[in-house]
């Protein structure tokens, strides 16, 4: 019995030295960083390498928007200039070059930024394209209202740039809000030639136009609070109640002394009245 005891102990102290050295050798091998596979290292690096390739053509896209933006605006307002010039006496001849300058711009810039945002998720450069869109907005419902005295709305405008878009993708469309904005601008350039119709003694176009701006304000109050845009819509809005302040006030003067004139130079005609406008009795 006693021998057996000894026995077992003799050999469990012989065996402690090898397990000692089993357990070392295992945790040796765990501590043992493995090599990093090239897998994942390569698939980050290619998925990284395609967010900058995306960052750097949107980056192209918006400068090359910006720039056919800018061009918009400055030949739209080449085409607002151009219509400031009419008068009783050439009014068929500028219009008619007003339009025929107002479809080169559409046919030529507008059509240009047509294709750059084609069939792409043209919302998120809004704001690169958004002064040139609404520069072009000013332009031609200005040219429709001195034609016809009406004001185009966003159907037509639309209307007009849908031949511009490749029929498989999605159409560049001027959103509401752009449109909205562009008809605040075109007040204006409503004043402006209200006061130059005054100042020829065209009293009656100088009323209509009165009557057509104070409509335009009136509608754009109601809808002005529930905007998206209301730091910029709110300067306008003041800008705009300061044009229709002043056509008021150039019609409604114009009525008031209406019976004092001013004779022209070297004219003895007592009859001529102050900008054309007839004697109040």
């Amino acid at each position: 019995m006693l021998y057996s005891i000894a026995f077992h102990k003799l050999s469990l102290m012989a065996s402690k030295p090898q397990r000692l050295r089993q357990f070392a050798e295992t945790t040796l091998q765990g501590s043992v960083k493995k090599p990093r596979t090239m897998t994942t290292g390569c698939s980050m690096k290619d998925a990284f390498s395609k967010y900058a390739d995306y960052l750097n053509e949107l980056n192209d896209k918006r400068e090359r928007v910006v720039k056919a933006s800018r061009d918009i605006t400055i030949n739209s307002k080449k085409v607002i200039f151009q219509v400031h010039r009419i008068s009783k006496s050439n009014k068929e001849e500028v219009l008619g070059k007003a339009e025929k300058d107002l479809a080169a711009v559409t046919d030529q810039y507008m059509a240009r930024l047509v294709k750059e945002l084609q069939g792409t998720d043209f919302w998120k450069l809004r704001r690169a394209y958004s002064p040139g869109v609404q520069e072009y907005v000013e332009a031609v419902t200005f040219c429709k209202f001195c034609k016809s005295g009406t004001l185009l709305n966003l159907d037509e405008i639309n209307a007009t740039l849908l031949p511009l878009s490749d029929p498989s993708l999605e159409p560049l469309q001027i959103n509401l809000l752009d449109y909205l904005l562009g008809l605040a601008d075109l007040t204006g350039e409503l004043m402006r030639l209200a006061i130059g119709r005054v100042s020829d003694g065209e009293l009656e176009f100088a009323e209509k136009i009165c009557r057509f701006v104070r409509d335009i304000y009136r509608q754009l109050t109601l809808l002005a609070p529930d905007m998206d845009d209301k730091s910029d819509m709110r300067t306008k809005m003041d800008t705009m109640l300061q044009s229709v302040m002043k056509i008021e006030n150039a019609c409604f003067s114009v009525h008031v002394r209406g019976s004092e004139y001013i004779p022209l130079l070297g004219s003895d005609d007592p009859n001529y009245s102050l900008l054309g406008v007839p004697d109040v009795q």
